[in-house]
């Protein structure tokens, strides 16, 4: 259906738990897809986090989940999408799949299933893996498209099973702020960062690690750790560690900010120690679009975003004595901070911008109305 500007209504369905990576892809694809032709509405199953810090403006329904299995829900999502006239339904998480596919089912709507992360390495606990997996995979059959984020989920998804023609694959994107800001190098202490939902598979504890072998290798370091913990157990066990390792004095801990840019202005350096279950982080992307050099591990889609020495560092996952000693390289003059800075503004803009995610996106739309 279109609207009276003349654009197709795609309703996308989201947890809305946290405002992180994933969310963040949703908010800019709301505000990029009207370039292409369609208006996006959000019915939120967790109206928590992602309502009070959108940037986009567009309709917001919420449609709270009592239980993981409140499948009532889903009813509502296809009153809904009746009502206001939607074309197609697009799911980002496990849960949000099992609604959207009941409501497809109601409505006679295409699904549209984007996938964030490898939903079998998305946390530490196998059970709930295993659950989610088996979950997503029932309610994506008869599935319009899948939308992966990085050739590494591509892959991963033909490794499940999935026909070729059912993938197509939508790296993320983001908002370049504006022309690249002129910055001199670091010169004594250096400011890194670390920007997260922090939860055990973002290996901020190789961080800390590297944290106390830096300071005993008299590196001049302090951390900037943006972003929320996921469980208040998880935090402490992070501080606890911080003050075992005696770095805590050398940790800024700010929380969840809404404007993150803002905050890579103040790092010389950002890290994400990431242990597994990456599709393709938008904090790298939005590092990159400031100009910040990045160094992260090698997991999953991060390899494609980053070339080793050229657009940033890659350390292997889980090496807290290679992390710390990549970063002293850095600091010591081995890598050119300025160089690598321009090469990644550069690579985000040509290739994970706002406009060329939603255009991947939108030629995934084309095709299925085209079909119907």
């Amino acid at each position: 259906m279109k609207t009276s500007d003349n654009k197709t209504k795609i309703l996308h369905i989201i947890n809305g738990e946290f405002f992180s990576g994933a969310e963040r892809v949703q908010d800019v694809l709301a505000l990029s897809l009207p370039h292409y032709g369609y208006e996006v509405g959000f019915v939120c199953l967790k109206p928590i986090k992602f309502a009070a810090n959108r940037i986009s403006e567009v309709s917001l329904y919420d449609v709270p989940m009592k239980s993981k299995l409140d499948l009532a829900c889903a009813k509502e999502i296809a009153d809904i999408a009746r009502r206001e006239h939607y074309s197609i339904i697009h799911s980002h998480t496990p849960r949000a799949v099992l609604l959207g596919r009941i409501a497809a089912w109601m409505t006679g709507l295409p699904l549209v299933h984007h996938v964030h992360s490898p939903t079998t390495r998305d946390t530490e606990n196998f059970f709930r893996n295993y659950m989610n997996a088996m979950i997503e995979r029932f309610s994506l059959i008869g599935v319009a498209q899948l939308i992966p984020v990085s050739k590494s989920l591509e892959v991963y998804l033909q490794h499940q099973g999935w026909p070729r023609s059912k993938i197509t694959m939508a790296a993320n994107g983001v908002v370049t702020p504006g022309p690249l800001p002129e910055r001199p190098a670091p010169s004594l202490e250096w400011t890194i960062g670390s920007v997260a939902l922090f939860r055990p598979r973002k290996g901020l504890e190789i961080l800390i690690q590297a944290l106390s072998e830096l300071k005993q290798k008299g590196k001049a370091v302090r951390l900037r750790a943006v972003g929320p913990f996921e469980t208040v157990e998880y935090e402490k066990s992070i501080k606890d560690m911080a003050d075992r390792l005696g770095v805590t004095d050398m940790i800024d801990w700010i929380g969840f900010v809404q404007q993150v840019n803002l905050e890579f202005h103040k790092m010389d350096v950002m890290i994400l120690p990431s242990l597994f279950g990456e599709g393709m982080p938008m904090v790298i992307l939005e590092a990159m679009a400031t100009g910040v050099p990045v160094i992260a591990s090698h997991v999953e889609g991060i390899p494609e975003v980053l070339e080793h020495g050229q657009t940033g560092l890659i350390v292997p996952a889980g090496d807290a004595p290679q992390l710390a000693q990549t970063i002293a390289e850095l600091i010591d003059g081995k890598y050119q901070w300025k160089n690598m800075r321009e090469k990644a503004y550069q690579i985000q803009v040509a290739n994970y911008s706002d406009r060329s995610m939603a255009k991947a996106v939108a030629s995934v739309y084309d095709h299925i109305l085209k079909k119907s």
